[in-house]
C-alpha cells in the first residue's frame, strides 16, 4: 500500500512540475512576448506603381539610339521601419552605410547639409516646393523661421538623440523628412532612398537586413550614341503643372516623362501604360501577399527620320569649323569670336529631317552629372541653336529675286550698274559690301550674277522697286517666319514688314525695304526654316512640313502604329523664268571663279547650288555667317543650312555641308526592314 501511495505521489509531483512549466511558458508567451507577438500580427498593404518600360528610339535605318536597361532602386517602407524600436538609430546606420559605399541617397529637404544652415528652396522643382509647404503645414511649422531654427525644431519633433553629432542629426532629419512628406502626400508612394545601384552597392545594402528596406527593379534610359542630344532629349520627373494636365491620362504624381526633344515630342507613343502591384507585409517586413492589380504594358518604339551617321558627320564638321574659326583660320582675322552654330539637313521631297546639329552640344548619358558645368558654360551647350532665330543675311536674296521677276519689275537679263553707294534716298545711303571694304564695285550685272556675287547694290534697287508687300508675300509662302511643322518647340522668327513694325511700336520707312531686301532689318529665321526654305527653292516652290518622325511600331514590333507620309505645308507659284534665274544664280555662286562666293564646291563630284550670307547682328564682334545649298542641282534631293554666330563669312561654312553631302551620297540605297525584321541587339 505504501509503495502504491509513493508511486501516486511521484506521478502527482511530475504532473505539478509539468503544469508549472506550461504556465511559465504561457506567461512568457502572453505577458513577456505579448507586445512583440501583437506587433508581428499586424500587417500593411501598399500599392506600387510599376512603371512601364519606355519604348526605344531608333534612327531611320534601325540603329538603336535610346533604349532601356534594368536598374535597382532602394526604397523604405515606413510601416516596417516605424514598427522597430529605434527608428533614428536605424536611419543613422543607413546613412552611414550609404556614405561608406558611395551611395548618393535622396534628401530633398531644402536646407544645406552642413552648417551654417541655409535654405535651398530655389533649387526645388515646383512640385517639391509644393510638397515642402504641405510638410510644414502637416508638422505645424512656420515657413518663415530661419533654417537653423527649423533644424532645431525638427530635432525635437523627431526626438533626435543629444549625443548625435550635427552631421549625423542633419542626415537623419533628411530621411525623416522624406518619410514625413510621403505621409503627407500619399500619392508619392514609398520613399525611394537611392536609385540605379550598382552590384557592390546593392550587396552592401541587402546584407544588413535593415528593417523596411526593399529593393525595387525598374528601368532607366540607356544612350547608344553621343550625338543628336538636342534631337533626342531626355526624361525627368513630372512637375506639378504637368501632373495637373496629365493625371487623367494615367500618370503617377512621381512619374518620369519626356522633357525635351523626341522624348517629349513622342511621349504618347513612348510612355506605355503603368501597372499597379499590391503588396502586403508584416511589421517585420515579411511579404505576406503580392500580386498585380494591373500589369504594365510597354510603350511603342519610335523611328526617327534622322540618319545617325549623317548626324555624326554633321556634328563633327560643325565643331571643326567653329573651333577652326576661333583658332584664327580666316586671314582677315575675323571669326575668332565665333560663339556657336547650327546645321540642318532635310529631304527636299518629303520634309524629313535627316540631321540637325547644335554646337556646342553635350552627352545625354552624363547630362545629370554634368548639368551644373553645362549650365555655366559661356557657350551655352544646352541651348538649341537650330530652332533659334537669326538674321539670314544674303541667303534671303532669292526671295527678292522671285518677287522682283514675278511682279514684273525685272526679268532675268535686267542689268543694273553697281555704283557702290546706293544714293536713291538722301538720308539713307547703304553701300555694297565690296565697296565698303575695298572701294570696288561689281560693275554692270544681271540678277543671276548679282546672286553669284551677292551684290547688295543690285538688290537695294530691285527691292525698292518691287516693294515690301510683294517681297514679304514670297518670304511667307516659302516658310520664312512661319512654323516648319517640326514636332519640337521652335521659334517662328520674324519677317520684317510694316505690320511687324507697328506691332512692335516702331515706324516703317521707305529705306527699310532696302535692308529687308538683302536679309537685314528685323528679319530673323531659324536654321531649320532656312533649310526648309532652301528645299522649297529646290523643288520650285513646294515646301513640305518638316518632320522627324518616320514611323512608330508596337512594343513587340508586330504592328505599325504610325507611318509618315509627306505633307505639303505651303506652295508658291514660281514662274519658270524666276526659277531659272535664282537656281542659275545659286549654281554660278559655285562655278563662277570671278563672281562666285561659294566656289568651295566648284570641283565637287555632285553639282551643288548654294548661297552665302553675312548678317549684321548689332552685338559687336564679327558678323554672323550663313550658308544654304541643295544637291544635286538638276534633280535635288537634299538641302543643307549652316549658321554660325559671329562666323564672319558664309562661304567658310561650306565644309560643313560638304561633310553632309559626302556621307549622304556615299551611302548605297538602304532597304528598309519591316519592324519584325529589325535586329534589336
Amino acid at each position: 500500500m505504501r509503495k502504491f501511495l509513493f508511486r501516486i505521489g511521484l506521478v502527482a509531483a511530475g504532473m505539478l512540475v509539468m503544469v508549472g512549466v506550461f504556465f511559465a511558458a504561457l506567461y512568457k508567451l502572453q505577458v513577456e512576448q505579448g507586445d512583440e507577438n501583437r506587433k508581428s500580427s499586424r500587417s500593411y498593404t501598399y500599392y506600387t506603381t510599376v512603371t512601364a518600360a519606355r519604348g526605344s528610339i531608333f534612327d531611320r535605318n534601325g540603329n538603336v539610339l535610346v533604349s532601356n536597361r534594368v536598374s535597382y532602386n532602394a526604397a523604405l517602407i515606413s510601416f516596417v521601419l516605424y514598427s522597430g524600436d529605434d527608428i533614428n538609430g536605424t536611419l543613422l546606420s543607413l546613412t552611414e552605410l550609404c556614405r561608406d559605399n558611395g551611395i548618393d541617397y535622396i534628401d530633398t529637404l531644402p536646407i544645406t547639409r552642413e552648417r551654417p544652415y541655409t535654405y535651398t528652396t530655389d533649387e526645388l522643382s515646383s512640385s517639391w516646393q509644393g510638397y515642402y509647404r504641405a510638410f510644414l503645414r502637416y508638422m505645424d511649422l512656420d515657413g518663415d523661421m530661419t533654417a537653423e531654427n527649423l533644424i532645431h525644431r525638427l530635432k525635437g519633433k523627431y526626438r533626435i538623440p543629444e549625443d548625435y553629432t550635427e552631421e549625423q542629426a542633419r542626415a537623419v532629419i533628411g530621411l525623416r523628412y522624406e518619410l514625413s512628406v510621403r505621409n503627407t502626400v500619399n500619392s508619392l508612394g514609398n520613399y525611394v532612398l537611392a536609385k540605379d545601384l550598382n552590384a557592390t552597392q546593392l550587396a552592401a545594402l541587402t546584407e544588413q537586413n535593415i528593417p523596411g528596406l526593399t529593393i525595387e527593379t525598374t528601368t532607366v534610359r540607356e544612350y547608344h550614341t553621343q550625338y543628336a542630344a538636342h534631337l533626342l532629349g531626355r526624361v525627368g520627373p513630372m512637375e506639378r503643372e504637368e501632373y495637373a494636365e496629365l493625371k487623367d491620362q494615367g500618370y503617377a504624381m512621381n512619374a518620369q516623362i519626356g522633357k525635351e526633344g523626341a522624348e517629349a515630342a513622342f511621349e504618347p507613343y513612348l510612355k506605355g501604360t503603368d501597372g499597379t502591384r499590391v503588396t502586403t507585409v508584416s511589421s517585420t517586413g515579411q511579404v505576406l501577399e503580392e500580386y498585380y492589380l494591373s500589369e504594365p504594358s510597354a510603350g511603342g518604339n519610335v523611328y526617327l527620320t534622322i540618319d545617325i551617321g549623317l548626324e555624326e558627320a554633321m556634328e563633327k564638321a560643325l565643331a571643326d569649323a567653329i573651333e577652326s574659326l576661333r583658332a584664327g583660320s580666316l586671314s582677315s582675322g575675323e571669326g575668332t569670336d565665333a560663339a556657336g552654330g547650327a546645321a540642318v539637313a532635310i529631304n527636299v521631297n518629303t520634309g524629313e529631317l535627316l540631321g540637325a546639329a547644335s554646337y556646342p552640344s553635350f552627352d545625354l548619358s552624363t547630362y545629370s552629372a554634368m548639368f551644373n558645368e553645362l549650365n555655366a558654360d559661356e557657350y551655352a551647350p544646352l541651348y538649341n541653336r537650330f530652332l533659334s532665330a537669326y538674321p539670314p543675311g544674303s541667303t534671303y536674296k532669292m526671295v527678292t529675286t522671285i518677287a522682283a521677276i514675278d511682279s514684273g519689275v525685272i526679268n532675268a537679263n535686267t542689268t543694273i550698274e553697281d555704283k557702290g553707294r546706293y544714293e536713291y534716298y538722301e538720308t539713307y545711303q547703304p553701300t555694297c559690301l565690296l565697296f565698303s571694304r575695298y572701294g570696288l564695285t561689281h560693275g554692270t550685272i544681271n540678277v543671276m550674277q548679282a546672286l553669284a556675287a551677292s551684290c547688295n547694290y543690285y538688290f537695294y534697287d530691285v527691292g525698292r522697286r518691287t516693294g515690301i508687300q510683294n517681297i514679304d508675300a514670297v518670304a511667307k509662302a516659302l516658310g520664312l517666319g512661319e512654323s516648319t511643322g517640326i514636332e519640337l518647340p521652335e521659334s517662328t522668327g520674324s519677317r520684317d514688314n510694316p505690320e511687324y513694325r507697328r506691332a512692335h511700336g516702331s515706324d516703317w520707312y521707305d529705306g527699310t525695304t532696302l535692308a529687308v531686301s538683302i536679309g537685314q532689318g528685323d528679319n530673323a529665321f531659324t536654321p531649320l526654316q532656312l533649310a526648309c526654305y532652301t528645299g522649297a527653292l529646290a523643288t520650285g516652290g513646294t515646301r513640305y512640313r518638316a518632320t522627324m518622325l518616320k514611323r512608330v511600331v508596337s512594343a513587340g514590333y508586330e504592328d505599325i502604329l504610325y507611318e509618315m507620309t509627306p505633307e505639303v505645308a505651303s506652295t508658291l507659284e514660281i514662274s519658270q523664268e524666276a526659277f531659272d534665274a535664282y537656281s542659275t544664280g545659286m549654281r554660278m555662286a559655285v562655278t563662277d571663279s570671278v563672281l562666285g562666293t561659294a566656289t568651295y564646291f566648284k570641283d565637287y563630284d555632285i553639282a551643288v547650288a548654294a548661297k552665302t550670307g553675312t548678317a549684321q547682328h548689332g552685338s559687336g564682334g564679327s558678323d554672323n555667317a550663313a550658308f544654304v545649298c541643295y544637291a544635286p542641282y538638276e534633280n535635288p534631293e537634299i538641302a543643307v543650312a549652316v549658321y554660325v554666330e559671329k562666323g564672319a563669312q558664309g562661304g567658310y561654312l561650306a565644309s560643313v555641308a560638304e561633310a553632309v553631302f559626302d556621307y549622304y551620297f556615299s551611302q548605297s540605297q538602304t532597304t528598309e526592314l519591316l519592324p519584325g525584321e529589325l535586329d534589336m541587339e
